[in-house]
């Protein structure tokens, strides 16, 4: 019998550059056709929901934690994470959120790029990951 559920199925992309834009709170207000695509949803979809829609359950709090107080503060963000498309799929993505300025210097949002995370990242932090989740609150 197979015990493989949907959510151990990992989507496999091509390298390219996935994008997103987001507001302060997190709330998606652009994607580009590479992120629609591999993410499974339509772009109507996504805009206008926050960009957690996409956050798997093995994703431990403290990664966001971390990556909420660097972009809050103006400074850029990087890391691996584990995303959840509709269909129960995963994928993995090396991401790099930048904060965005108006012309005043005022912080009015994030952007953030994504590309094919390596296998041995992947097996790094995921090892990682399963431990801050066993120890997360």
């Amino acid at each position: 019998m197979d015990n493989i559920t949907p959510l151990d199925r990992e989507y496999f992309f091509q390298a390219s550059m996935l994008i997103s834009q987001t507001d302060l709170s997190g709330t998606i207000t652009y994607v580009n056709r590479k992120f629609c695509e591999v993410s499974g949803y339509k772009r109507e979809d996504l805009v206008g929901q926050n960009h957690n829609i996409i956050r798997h359950p093995d994703m431990p709090q403290a990664v966001f934690k971390k990556m909420w107080s660097s972009i809050s503060s103006g400074q850029a963000w990087n890391g691996l994470i584990k995303n959840l498309r509709p269909d129960g799929l995963y994928y993995w993505v090396d991401t790099e959120v930048i904060p965005i300025h108006d012309e005043n210097d005022l912080l009015t949002g994030y952007i953030s790029a994504r590309k094919v995370a390596s296998k041995k990242d992947i097996d790094e932090n995921q090892e990682l990951y399963a431990k801050m989740l066993q120890t997360q609150e």
